[in-house]
């Protein structure tokens, strides 16, 4: 979310400084002190940085000038970190009916089947602020292909998992496309980005993924040289580049302006480019459907699945969106109560009751 964060600050500030508003960043990259706060017309956060903030009765004032929340990608309702959310709306509910002062809130999602319900959580009034757009609405077309592999050794299953993966990055390359790869881990990411250079290397097709060719690959190769990151140095001359959340946020920033300049061919990542850095894949491979085919930089997109075959009806599911939207807040119900508690906001078991009724859980 901090790399979407970036994203959205830069967009925002550009649009909004010919009006003199001021945009500004708030997450664990990136700091600001209370003056900077309240000088700021525009904060663009995290759900778990706000959630910091307005834990503390301290920064209560800071909270009651907020007219306008925003909360972009409110699937994430599903996620682990859902519960951040839900505590977030319930917290600034309340606040709304204990101080009578007026705050808008808009949910913005992409895969939301029962929107009926989230909107219910949200108080929007549904006759007048609920808007839902099929995938007729869509800016770029989406071709999908689902590929379940039934291969029960896990050695074999792991080699057709990559060599499928090579092929499918490989047909984008040959038409002139970039690709992204989604992987599980932090360390998948370089060792999925070695293993796709290795099979290149065999199969003598190396020369289609390096950037030696671009313009600006001399006077890039010596910036990107300058990080500390060995991998992202050691990639970049293949023409790959890989993005997590455990690199410094010079060398992710780094990695997305090369891949936006189509200096890398081939970016391997972890969910922290899922959700909304807008960067120009024709080709998604894995399940992060949402970043192929970007409307600024494509005509068309293709998404790929590779999974088991025993998940494939799984993903299929997901994907076309029939598995609704669920609160995980029981999970965290201990230390969100404790934290309202703590806030003074939740006295006794009564409003605890009031309090609950707030969230998506209920």
């Amino acid at each position: 979310m901090k790399a979407l964060a970036s994203e959205v600050t830069s967009t925002f500030s550009h649009r909004l400084s010919p009006l003199n508003l001021t945009v500004r960043e708030l997450t664990g990259d990136m700091q600001l002190s209370k003056n900077e706060l309240e000088e700021t017309q525009m904060i663009v956060t995290t759900p778990e940085k706000w959630d910091v903030i307005t834990r503390k009765s301290s920064d209560m004032s800071l909270s009651m000038l907020v007219k306008l929340l925003i909360i972009d990608e409110v699937h994430l309702l599903n996620d682990d970190r859902g519960s951040v959310i839900e505590a977030l709306v319930a917290r600034t509910l309340r606040q709304v009916e204990s101080s009578q002062s007026m705050i808008r809130i808009v949910g913005l999602s992409a895969t939301l089947p029962n929107y009926l319900e989230v909107a219910q959580f949200l108080r929007v009034n549904p006759e007048t602020g609920l808007f839902f757009f099929d995938s007729s609405y869509r800016p770029v077309p989406l071709a999908q292909q689902y590929i379940g592999i039934t291969e029960k050794d896990y050695a074999k299953r792991n080699n057709l998992y990559n060599s499928i993966c090579y092929e499918k990055v490989l047909d984008s390359l040959k038409q002139g496309h970039q690709a992204m790869v989604f992987v599980h881990s932090r360390k998948d990411t370089g060792k999925t980005a070695r293993m796709l250079i290795e099979i290149a290397q065999k199969s003598g097709e190396l020369m289609l993924f390096t950037n030696e060719e671009h313009p600006q690959f001399g006077l890039i190769k010596k910036e990107v040289g300058k990080s500390r990151n060995r991998e992202v140095v050691e990639l970049f001359g293949y023409g790959f580049g890989i993005h997590h959340a455990g690199m410094l946020r010079a060398d992710r920033g780094l990695t997305e302006r090369l891949f936006s300049d189509g200096l890398l061919k081939v970016l391997v990542c972890t969910a922290t480019l899922a959700w909304g850095v807008n960067l120009p894949a024709h080709t998604v491979v894995i399940k992060i459907f949402g970043r192929a085919g970007r409307p600024q930089f494509d005509k068309s997109g293709e998404g790929i699945i590779i999974t088991s075959h025993d998940k494939l009806a799984y993903y299929l599911r997901l994907l076309t969106s029939q598995l609704p939207i669920e609160s995980q807040f029981i999970n965290s119900l201990k230390d969100n109560l404790n934290a309202e508690v703590a806030l003074g906001t939740v006295t006794n078991v009564k409003e605890a009751c009031a309090w609950l009724g707030y969230t998506y859980l209920l």
